[in-house]
């Protein structure tokens, strides 16, 4: 099990999250650009993490969804998607964070859309060397319910990001339990930050009302990686965070 830190797209944070030492890996975030060669100093990027043998993911564009009615949208999506995983590929990227959207959530003719966009872009990015893992983010205005992302990453056979912190808000600890309970096996990636029911969120660990006690019971065989996604600089609650779902996941940080 790996152990890293969402750092939106600050190379800074990466600086930083590189010289605590405490980290396996930073994931990154992508921006809504249109050229990254100018949007991102890759060659500072690649400078922070080979200096302290810090590994990569990335986060792909949140804003952009994953399926419309158009298919000539729909394809430039994918094309979209795929030249960012080209990207981060070439940086040795290892994971990246998609997340399960379409232009109306509520339109279940778009569901088998969906699917097809989502195997696609996961196809494009194995031609990259790179997992793509889709994320849970049904809370949101454009993001599919949990139940239908678990049923469609079945079908297509795609690895999950779970957002522990996502799904609480979605559902309560109710809905963590019933996700995991019929999709842990796909799940690849974690994302954990904590939850209060008045809506704040990506708080550290033990400041919220998660019941993450569920991840001992459903994910008692993960050994994928872990990203803290608490938004604060200060390392050493990074670390906290970090060791507190450690131990909830019986692992070493």
């Amino acid at each position: 099990m790996e152990f890293g830190v969402t750092v939106g797209d600050s190379i800074d944070r990466v600086e930083a999250t590189a010289s605590a030492g405490a980290f396996d890996f930073a994931e990154f975030g992508l921006g809504e650009t249109a050229d990254l060669s100018a949007a991102v100093d890759g060659d500072r990027l690649d400078a922070a993490r080979a200096g302290h043998d810090l590994d990569l993911a990335v986060h792909l564009p949140f804003k952009q969804v994953v399926a419309t009615p158009v298919p000539e949208i729909n394809d430039a999506i994918v094309d979209f998607q795929e030249r960012l995983l080209a990207w981060a590929g070439e940086r040795g990227a290892r994971k990246a964070v998609l997340h399960a959207t379409q232009r109306n959530p509520h339109d279940t003719d778009l569901r088998e859309t969906f699917a097809d966009q989502l195997a696609r872009i996961v196809a494009a990015g194995e031609r990259h060397g790179v997992e793509v893992v889709v994320e849970n983010v049904g809370h949101q205005a454009k993001g599919l319910q949990l139940s239908v992302l678990a049923d469609i990453a079945d079908d297509v056979d795609a690895p999950v990001c779970f957002d522990v912190g996502h799904a609480y808000v979605e559902d309560g600890n109710e809905g963590v339990d019933r996700f995991l309970g019929a999709c842990a096996d796909r799940v690849s990636h974690l994302h954990v930050h904590d939850v209060r029911g008045r809506g704040d969120t990506h708080m550290p660990l033990g400041a919220g009302e998660v019941d993450f006690d569920i991840l001992t019971e459903r994910l008692g065989d993960f050994d994928g990686t872990v990203a803290v996604e608490v938004f604060s600089d200060d390392t050493a609650l990074l670390r906290d965070s970090a060791g507190r779902i450690a131990d909830v996941l019986g692992a070493e940080f």
